[in-house]
């Protein structure tokens, strides 16, 4: 099995492609479809959470089958990125380094630390 730390995005992106180019889905992969079909893998991930409370949702890794479980519905929504990336010809690593400057202009650490807001 490998691991994040040996995968470039580029590799996850193209196991993605091949999958769905293997099963002639391209025709059904539109932005608007990936798009949904994203957020309805989001929900079957929240799924897993709904009515815990914080402690015992940190101590979902204690469960080896419930974290497997959880694993396959974070996997499932990262293919549904992919896929919206590969069909909108978006670079998912660019995207992310934008953004990320985005935050840090946004949420500046020094006025953030130990906060979830900015105080209006």
């Amino acid at each position: 099995m490998t691991r994040d730390d040996e995968t470039p995005v580029a590799r996850l992106r193209e196991m993605w492609a091949r999958f769905v180019r293997e099963r002639d889905w391209e025709q059904f992969h539109s932005p608007k479809n990936l798009a949904m079909a994203l957020s309805v893998e989001a929900a079957e991930l929240l799924e897993h959470f709904l009515w815990v409370d914080n402690d015992a949702s940190r101590r979902v890794g204690d469960d080896p089958a419930r974290l497997e479980e959880v694993a396959d519905e974070i996997a499932d929504v990262a293919g549904a990125l992919l896929a919206l990336c590969n069909s909108l010809g978006l670079d998912l690593t660019a995207a992310i380094e934008r953004k990320m400057a985005k935050n840090e202009k946004k949420y500046p650490a020094d006025k953030i630390r130990g906060k979830y807001r900015l105080e209006e």
